[in-house]
């Protein structure tokens, strides 16, 4: 510590260090700044995602329904071929908890029927001293898991000799919940398969037309303005519509995936051609064909990783485009057809107003195709910003 005094006479104490001077102090980070700056791409990208909490929950949402179409005969109350006679257009069964005042666990109450002479209506009465409680991890209906393994453990199941429709029946007394279960697995899949093709199909021709110019962009871009001039609805409609009936739900079921794989790819072509046409001048480009990069290393090495967000945002939104997809061609009855069952196939049976206004649960599978469609809009728009972490926003 010294002093020094100025002209006017006051003094200033001022302090001295005397450690040795370390021309590399400034550049020294804390803890926290190296934490930051030493980070890699894909840990800056999951810093920025989370807090984007509407993708996150959306991306846990999807990660679970999408886990739940490898247990799909596990988590069914009730096989997919099984039929209830006695129980064709029941409500939907609330679960409850007490009974009389007095703790019993998730029970429902059975129903008792009558059917209306007046309107033709059946109709249903909960019986309030009938009380059925529910099993979980019990033995139930028996299926083939996957198709190759034979089970009858359930998730949950109903009382014994009792029924269990959470979701109500159909006019041949199957089980809405377990349905929309099943279908589940055939509208997700069919999203996957369908983004696969038009990804190969969109980056592989869009990737050529805007790395070689020339003719072959002039060729891409013509075929493009034809497929887009198209009207969607029409086109999905002669192309299902060209499948032979004589095929089994399987080989229909691929078609249709193909189908929609077709005629999504134009779009991303477009965006990626329009990109590669930009980047294609840049320095790094250059120093990779000099070094003798092939033009497949360089679009797909060097140029795609380029607009990656704006890849993975197409993504997001081709997946429930194509969910919708066959959805709408299924409940046009010219998609998918029973015995596959799918949301589409399951709506395919809401469309009688009359029934709809009797029976308001047979719309309920909507409400998963609502949902999916929703979650991946989200997470598309978390993972897009998430994909240019050192953007701000």
């Amino acid at each position: 510590m010294s002093t020094s005094i100025p002209p006017d006479g006051e003094a200033i104490s001022h302090f001295v260090s005397q450690t040795p001077f370390d021309p590399q102090g400034v550049e020294k980070l804390s803890p926290e700044q190296e934490k930051v700056y030493f980070a890699s791409q894909l840990r800056l990208m999951w810093w920025k995602f989370r807090k984007h909490r509407a993708a996150v929950w959306s991306g846990i949402f999807l990660l679970l329904i999408y886990a739940s179409i490898l247990i799909s005969e596990f988590l069914a109350p009730y096989s997919l071929e099984r039929r209830d006679v006695k129980a064709i257009y029941m409500p939907p069964q609330g679960i409850h908890l007490f009974h009389e005042g007095s703790f019993v666990g998730p029970f429902v109450y059975g129903y008792d029927y009558k059917l209306n002479m007046e309107t033709l209506k059946r109709e249903y009465v909960p019986d309030m001293t009938d009380v059925q409680p529910l099993r979980f991890f019990c033995q139930g209906d028996s299926y083939r898991f996957w198709g190759v393994i034979e089970s009858n453990l359930h998730l949950v199941c109903p009382a014994e000799n009792g029924y269990f429709y959470l979701l109500g029946t159909d006019r041949l007394g199957r089980d809405v919940l377990s349905r929309i279960i099943y279908g589940t697995r055939i509208s997700l899949t069919i999203g996957l398969i369908g983004i696969t093709v038009s990804f190969l199909l969109g980056i592989s021709i869009g990737g050529m037309a805007g790395y070689y110019g020339g003719w072959i962009d002039h060729v891409v871009q013509r075929i493009i303005e034809v497929l887009q001039s198209l009207p969607s609805i029409p086109l999905w409609l002669a192309l299902a519509a060209i499948m032979p009936v004589t095929w089994s739900p399987i080989v229909v079921y691929f078609g249709i995936t193909i189908i929609l794989g077709l005629i999504d790819w134009t779009g991303l072509a477009r965006a990626v051609r329009s990109k590669l046409l930009s980047l294609r001048e840049e320095e790094y480009v250059v120093a990779a064909e000099l070094m003798g990069a092939s033009p497949p290393r360089v679009i797909f090495r060097h140029l795609i990783p380029g607009f990656m967000s704006h890849l993975i945002a197409s993504a997001t939104i081709t997946i429930p485009t194509m969910i919708l997809g066959e959805t709408a061609l299924s409940f046009l009855g010219l998609g998918l057809r029973p015995p596959v069952t799918s949301w589409g196939v399951l709506l395919n049976e809401a469309q009688n107003i009359n029934v709809v206004a009797l029976y308001p649960w047979l719309i309920l599978p909507v409400v998963p195709v609502i949902l999916v469609i929703l979650a991946f809009n989200f997470l598309g728009d978390g993972l897009r910003d998430a994909a240019d972490p050192y953007h701000a926003t």
